[in-house]
């Protein structure tokens, strides 16, 4: 007798037939399984202790470490305050640093055979790669908030008003998705050569060679062409001027160009890393 329920129960005839059928191809299927994936990875993330170290402890640490170790000595030499530098900087820190704890992550799951996983079942192919943008997204949105509000509390400010402001804000979400298609595309396409670690040495870099620490025309001379058009450098200087005052259009359409270019040349490497991903596990 208790043979016969257990097998009743497990046995897929017996389960209600679906309301509704959703082609795996069709944009509704799309729409709700990249959700789907988003809500797990944003789970997974608040869960794992090196995520949030990375995309959110890291980054405050981070700000209040530099305002109170050089925020004085900056503002002095330069005549600015050096909050409205810092700011950008972390922010452009913590949407690039939570990439990389990302695409860890991955790559883990890449190995282990989880994204083969999940594109073997009849879902639409697009939905893993748009739900971790999804997420991402969200993540970038987060930290971006949280390292404004703490910056207010250091003293920084809208100064060229709310919608400005509110721009400002959007860049480090802009090029952050772009950043996160690259480190996507190097933690898909292979799980033996170490490139995410590669791109947290260049990005190690970039983070300490650009105009959120100090002014472009601080660095010496042969050194300032590198600063001033690296991506961080284009991010910082056009939320600067979208703050504070100053230059924006020539920075923000650098910026952007780094942004777009990163997504529109890795996002091809990503899809087909999540398609070899089903085919070769």
């Amino acid at each position: 007798m208790t043979d016969t329920t257990s097998e009743s129960r497990f046995d897929l005839r017996a389960l209600p037939e679906p309301e509704r059928l959703v082609s795996e191809r069709s944009l509704a299927g799309l729409a709700s399984q990249s959700v789907l994936h988003c809500g797990r990875l944003l789970r997974r993330w608040a869960r794992d202790p090196l995520t949030i170290i990375q995309a959110v402890v890291y980054p405050v640490v981070f700000l209040l470490m530099l305002r109170t170790v050089l925020g004085n000595s900056v503002s002095a030499a330069t005549g600015e305050n050096s909050i409205f530098g810092t700011v950008p900087l972390i922010a452009m820190v913590a949407a690039m640093s939570g990439s990389l704890a990302s695409a860890v992550g991955l790559r883990r799951e890449r190995a282990a055979g989880l994204v083969s996983r999940f594109q073997t079942l009849p879902v639409h192919r697009a939905a893993g790669l748009v739900g971790r943008l999804l997420a991402e997204t969200a993540r970038i949105v987060t930290t971006t908030l949280l390292i404004v509000v703490v910056g207010f509390t250091l003293g920084f400010r809208f100064e060229q008003g709310p919608v400005p402001g509110v721009l400002a804000m959007l860049v480090p979400l802009a090029f952050g998705l772009g950043f996160a298609v690259f480190v996507t595309s190097a933690a898909i396409v292979t799980t033996t050569f170490p490139l995410v670690e590669a791109v947290g040495m260049v990005f190690t870099i970039l983070m300490f060679f650009n105009s959120g620490f100090v002014p472009t025309r601080a660095y010496p001379t042969w050194l300032q062409p590198f600063v001033e058009h690296n991506p961080i450098s284009c991010a910082v200087d056009s939320m600067k001027g979208l703050t504070l005052g100053g230059p924006v259009t020539s920075p923000l359409l650098q910026s952007l160009a780094w942004s777009f270019g990163l997504f529109l040349v890795f996002v091809g490497p990503a899809v087909r890393g999540y398609r070899r991903a089903a085919e070769t596990f």
